[in-house]
């Protein structure tokens, strides 16, 4: 599976901060050594690296002496769009020697796992990428080999330039590595990697934004898949023979609402008898344990094409579970979603008169509780902060900013809905797609244009939080308003 390309010569600064020479790499040796004997505070690391170093140390537990890859291992599933997505990447990956000035290295095509499944070089950077097995079927997820150009791309939402010892295995330090991951459009599970490594040598200024390109048209193409399957998904509710009156949606893989009927948007919090085609415009339901629910019976689904189930949801403002039925839909051999018909505990299920999978013959288990303190960063310092410090979390793409007691903090949670479900039983309430706020720490609330909320959390400051139309009746029965 690998290729060889005439080697050439040249390279220039690395992108993404510092090079990868002189003062700056014994900064970044030493807080590497800090880091791995267990110092938690250390200096002239960038944000990203030192948060891949804290999951590698405290959450994988990697060892920093590692030399080599590990092999794979044999299971790896995967689904049609993870082999568009190959192929896309394979193509590309083979151009890369000409559209990346100066490039003298091996570019690798991995899956979500991190397994290398491909790779081209000159023969000289093959044979020294073998001593790391830097090669196919090795992983390089971060679980397995640390800090490193695919393991840390996947674990990020933007390229990523890991340099020298950045990386967290010492193994690994004499090379320079880029990565990007392309992601599933709906769900925002990675679905590949690309990556590119040079051995002593920083990475040309072209690398960066070459990778963004490149997942930029992979993923274009999936949005119109996934405009097409949320066409098929809308279309499936008119083919479902439920009893008339049945509160019925159509849902993708992650729990978004593309088609709700008037009954079943109710019970939802969204827009009746308005389809969503494209990922970026579905609905988010009122409903926290829907999208774990889509994410488990998908998963079900892939493993047996004629399953359906039944369990039961609890719907907020109602203060009760109420059962629904779950069917998935199919294109072709692919799942794009689910139908999902409502009813009153004990009901008969309307799909095909079955009475489900016991898989989801319960409720989802409770979300887990989580711990005492919320991880942030100041600088290149760990802040642990008790969730009372925090007023509200905005976020800015995939990272979170936590306005605090202790000022305005980067979370160590990505993804806002990732911290919603972490912080859902200490008080905090999604208000906004961008915002969520601590109920305890509002201190006013104000009107705005044509009935808008702002919800006041220091009244010193004037900080204000912004209410979305759909998130104020919530919010208003949070407070009791």
């Amino acid at each position: 599976m690998n290729g060889a390309t005439d080697p050439t010569n040249g390279g220039s600064t690395a992108t993404s901060g510092i090079a990868l020479a002189g003062d700056n790499l014994k900064i970044t040796t030493a807080a590497w050594e800090r880091f791995a004997a267990g110092d938690d505070s250390v200096q002239g690391v960038r944000p990203e690296i030192l948060m891949s170093w804290y999951r590698c140390r405290e959450e994988y537990e990697v060892d920093p002496g590692l030399e080599k890859a590990p092999a794979a291992s044999e299971d790896s599933s995967h689904t049609i769009d993870n082999d568009v997505v190959f192929a896309e990447l394979g193509g590309l990956a083979t151009t890369a020697a000409t559209e990346v000035d100066g490039l003298d290295g091996i570019v690798t095509v991995a899956d979500p796992d991190g397994r290398i499944l491909a790779s081209w070089g000159s023969r000289r950077i093959l044979h020294l990428a073998a001593d790391s097995n830097l090669a196919p079927w090795s992983t390089w997820s971060e679980w397995a080999t640390g800090t490193n150009g695919m393991g840390t791309a996947l674990e990020s939402h933007r390229p990523i330039m890991v340099r020298g010892p950045e990386h967290w295995c010492r193994g690994f330090h004499p090379w320079v590595c880029a990565g990007v991951a392309v992601r599933d459009v709906v769900t925002q599970d990675p679905l590949a990697v690309l990556n590119i490594s040079c051995w002593k040598t920083p990475l040309s200024d072209d690398v960066l934004p070459w990778l963004r390109k490149v997942a930029a048209a992979t993923e274009a193409k999936l949005r119109q898949r996934a405009y097409d399957s949320g066409a098929m998904l809308a279309a499936s509710i008119t083919d479902a023979r439920v009893p008339p009156g049945t509160p019925l949606t159509a849902v993708d893989p992650a729990g978004k609402v593309v088609l709700a009927n008037s009954e079943a948007a109710v019970l939802l919090g969204t827009p009746a008898d308005t389809p969503a085609y494209a990922p970026a415009h579905r609905w988010t339901p009122q409903l926290p344990t829907l999208p774990r629910l889509a994410r488990r019976a998908v998963e079900r689904a892939r493993q047996d094409p004629h399953w359906t189930g039944v369990t039961q949801v609890f719907v907020p403002f109602l203060g009760t579970p109420i059962s629904v039925a779950v069917r998935p839909v199919f294109a072709a051999t692919r799942v794009i979603g689910l139908l999902m018909a409502f009813g009153s505990p004990g009901d008969q299920p309307p799909f095909g008169g079955s009475s489900g999978d016991p898989l989801l013959g319960s409720p989802p288990p409770p979300p887990r509780s989580f711990p005492a303190r919320v991880v942030a960063l100041r600088d290149d310092r760990w802040v642990l902060l008790d969730p009372r410090e925090i007023r509200y979390a905005e976020a800015d793409h995939n990272n979170v900013w936590l306005t605090s007691d202790q000022g305005r903090l980067l979370s160590a949670t990505r993804g806002l809905d990732r911290l919603e479900r972490q912080l859902e039983d200490k008080g905090f309430l999604r208000v906004h797609r961008r915002f969520l706020v601590n109920l305890g720490r509002i201190r006013e609330i104000e009107r705005g244009f044509k009935g808008t909320l702002l919800l006041c959390t220091d009244s010193r400051a004037h900080e204000t939080v912004p209410v979305a139309r759909r998130h104020a009746p919530y919010l208003r029965q949070a407070l009791g308003l």
